[in-house]
């Protein structure tokens, strides 16, 4: 009877050790699927974070190229490219930016179809989001294409508007010369000489010559001496005054009704009444003082 309890204590020991010892691999198994869930969880998260991350990349490159289509078309209406080399400048680095969305598309669809969690809906919004950069990429190319366009008929314009400003600025300066000539003729066309002295003064200079009993004189028939002689203009010539209490006027071409000499504080002044008489023969003009 002892024997026979010992040997069903012994079984008994034996039989909780072998439910302890599957106890101990399925709580093991537990926690190792536990831990792959986890594992699986983490990653699905990742992934899913990725592609919205990528999702949003992607709406505001479309907004940038709007953007740059918009920049261009206004800029090429106006024929105005100021900022064409930044506009440039934005495009390259779109380009740059679609190449890194493009690879990084191209990796997390590796992941996904290696994934234990992938799936169709997600490898289609891959292939939704792969279709968007190749049309983005499109887009650029088509908006660097306008904008080598654009400079190149602003470039056009910028030749004929050198051209035409060059074209102007010839007019101006042959426009400009002419005036010069014709305001030069016209300074030359109005000037008088005239020459005050006795009349020894007169005749050293060889103003006048010849004269004496019953002999008039002869005024500038010879070579006589400029220098001695004043240069006005006259158009605004009116006065001029003698030095002088005596003074008579011995050229005869200024008529004597054009022209009078008056008192002025006790010195002779010539006042000339008519210009256009008093200079309508010579321009030259011999006042004869005592």
């Amino acid at each position: 009877m002892k024997k026979t309890l010992a040997l069903s204590c012994v079984l008994a020991a034996a039989m909780m050790a072998c439910t302890n010892q599957k106890e101990k691999e399925q709580l093991a198994q537990a926690q190792a699927l536990n831990e792959s869930t986890k594992e699986e969880l983490v990653q699905a998260v990742q992934e899913r974070d990725q592609l919205l991350d990528l999702i949003n990349e992607i709406a505001s490159t479309t907004d940038e190229i709007k953007n740059m289509e918009n920049i261009v078309s206004i800029n090429a209406a106006q024929g105005e490219m100021n900022s064409n080399n930044a506009v440039a400048s934005d495009i390259a680095v779109i380009k740059a930016t679609l190449q890194e969305r493009r690879k990084k598309i191209e990796d997390l669809e590796e992941t996904l179809r290696k994934s234990k969690t992938s799936n169709s809906k997600l490898l289609g919004t891959i292939e939704t989001l792969k279709q968007q950069v190749a049309d983005q990429t499109a887009q650029i190319e088509t908006l660097t294409a306008s904008l080598t366009e654009a400079q190149q008929r602003i470039a056009t314009l910028d030749v004929q508007v050198d051209s035409l400003s060059t074209h102007i600025a010839s007019v101006t300066e042959e426009r400009d010369s002419v005036e010069a000539v014709a305001q030069e003729q016209t300074v030359l066309a109005n000037q008088c000489f005239y020459a005050i002295g006795t009349k020894k003064e007169l005749k050293d200079h060889d103003i006048i010559e010849g004269g004496g009993f019953l002999r008039k004189s002869k005024i500038m028939q010879g070579d006589f001496d400029k220098s001695f002689f004043v240069t006005a203009d006259r158009r605004t010539l009116t006065v001029i005054p003698l030095h002088a209490k005596k003074a008579k006027v011995i050229t005869t071409s200024q008529p004597k009704d054009s022209y009078q000499i008056v008192e002025n504080n006790g010195q002779a002044e010539l006042r000339i009444l008519n210009p256009e008489e008093f200079w309508g023969v010579s321009n030259y003009l011999v006042i004869q003082v005592d």
